[in-house]
């Protein structure tokens, strides 16, 4: 395995166990970096080209703070082991799938629930899709 995809992956559970939203929006996010650079009013302008003027907007820290929020309730856990990493064929950018067993509590553990970690564009590997239905069971 990959140390950067997985230890991505290792410390967005532990943030998420303990409810380190800000931590979490730090290590979500797409090629163009983290969901939590919500920035200013002026710093989406820079960051987003006509996002002022009706284009895509910005991201406002509350609609990541929600996200965050619920992804932390599904995802708290009693203990967890990453085993397996592989490369996502196709993609865009270079992602790997990092697949967990979680332990919650009451005894139920839940097999390879995927991570989909994506390098962003200044190099550092951010979580980009969880496989929540998993967890859910919808």
């Amino acid at each position: 395995m990959s140390i950067a995809p997985t230890l991505t992956v290792e410390r967005f559970l532990q943030a998420s166990n303990v409810r380190d939203l800000e931590e979490m929006s730090r290590l979500f996010g797409t090629y163009d970096g983290p969901i939590g650079d919500t920035g200013n009013a002026f710093g989406c302008f820079w960051n987003k080209p006509g996002s002022v003027f009706g284009g895509n907007s910005c991201t406002k820290w509350t609609e990541v703070e929600l996200r965050m929020d619920l992804i932390s309730n599904i995802l708290q856990h009693r203990d967890y082991q990453a085993v397996s990493e592989r490369m996502v064929s196709g993609a865009e950018h270079p992602a790997n799938r990092v697949g967990v067993d979680m332990s919650f509590d009451g005894g139920t553990t839940v097999r390879d629930v995927g991570f989909t970690v994506v390098q962003a564009s200044e190099g550092r590997w951010l979580i980009n899709l969880i496989e929540l239905e998993k967890l859910t069971g919808r």
